[in-house]
């Protein structure tokens, strides 16, 4: 076993000695040395599948190329990740899956990774259309589910979509069907999205690497004007702390990406995190307290006024029957920054331990 000083095993790539860790990918060892390798079927949060083909290396000793995602490396291999010939190869094979395909370009609010054939057709010029006829993939329009664009013309059959709905989500509501040119992805029965196994959590939407399945709700939003911009931050819903990728063009909130490097998610968000985002620009959402006059109807108010009201409330309240006729119950899917203010403020404000929270499922 060839080693290095660190007592790491060694291989070749592209003529320089690299150290690996035993177990790794032919792929993830050519990645961390900064060697771009392309792929299509690939998903560094699922196993590896070896679909595409486009990853193919050549490794010295073997009769054709091997797909680099799915071979282990081993000590003294030599490696080669880009040469005429597999350069060709992967032109030839972007050619073939590009003329299936009903559009190339798509919207790049369809989801996170939607632009990455789109990329790789450019990238080698596999724009030629010499081996364009018919189109594999059959749409399913008809779906009435709000969240979920199912535009299978412009599937190329990567699987992405049931392997992290089957791995990440666990809800195997993706399903394929068929063999060759007749492949399809469906669902049980060959039914609608909201009959099925799925949660709506969009990872599909977010893995797919040509938009067929696509955000419906951010596209809605591919009219408003501007550049698209991406902001950092946590998911208010609950207390898990979810990263998310806020897109926003102007002032308008246009859709949401989940973070693929999330600490807390891992590019996975629940369907209120990935689409419950119009509430914040919606034209009934409240945008001032109210408080009630003396006949008892609400009126606009003020913060200081409304929060003073409150208190004023709560004062009497405690006056009047003493400090235990106060109980507090707090959100069990509240972070810990607004869960500890909430103890802190009945404790400490009111003088009373009379506070529970509402997790008992």
């Amino acid at each position: 076993m060839r080693q290095n000083g660190n007592d790491r095993p060694t291989l070749f790539l592209d003529g320089e000695e690299v150290a690996f860790t035993p177990g790794e990918t032919l792929f993830e060892v050519a990645e961390r040395h900064g060697k771009e390798i392309p792929t299509l079927c690939y998903d560094p949060r699922l196993e590896p599948f070896g679909g595409c083909r486009l990853c193919i290396v050549e490794l010295e000793g073997a009769r054709n190329p091997v797909a680099s995602c799915t071979t282990r490396a081993e000590p003294g291999m030599r490696v080669t990740t880009r040469s005429g010939r597999l350069e060709m190869h992967r032109r030839v094979l972007l050619e073939m899956v590009a003329s299936e395909n009903r559009d190339i370009d798509v919207d790049p609010l369809s989801g996170y990774a939607s632009q990455e054939m789109a990329t790789l057709v450019d990238r080698y010029e596999a724009r030629t259309g010499r081996f364009q006829g018919r189109r594999s993939g059959t749409s399913r329009h008809d779906d009435p589910n709000p969240f979920i664009s199912r535009d299978y013309e412009n599937c190329i059959s990567c699987y992405r979509c049931v392997r992290v709905c089957a791995e990440q989500e666990g809800d195997y509501a993706i399903s394929v069907m068929n063999r060759g040119f007749e492949t399809q992805i469906t669902t049980e029965f060959a039914g609608h999205l909201r009959d099925s196994a799925c949660t709506f959590c969009g990872q599909c939407i977010h893995t797919c690497p040509t938009g067929a399945l696509g955000d419906l709700k951010a596209l809605r939003n591919a009219e408003v004007p501007g550049e698209t911009q991406k902001t950092r931050t946590i998911c208010p819903y609950c207390g898990v702390g979810c990263s998310v990728d806020i897109l926003t063009r102007g002032d308008t909130i246009v859709g949401i990406h989940p973070a693929m490097d999330g600490p807390a998610n891992e590019g996975a968000l629940c369907v209120k995190g990935q689409f419950a985002f119009d509430f914040v620009q919606h034209p009934d959402r409240l945008k001032t307290p109210f408080v009630r006059d003396e006949s008892g109807a609400l009126r606009p108010a003020t913060w200081d006024e409304a929060l003073d009201r409150a208190a004023e409330g709560l004062s009497a309240v405690v006056e009047k029957h003493g400090r235990h006729s106060l109980y507090a119950v707090a959100s069990g899917r509240a972070p810990n920054e607004a869960a500890y203010l909430m103890q802190k403020f009945v404790r400490a404000g009111l003088g009373t331990n009379y506070i529970d929270n509402c997790s008992r499922a």
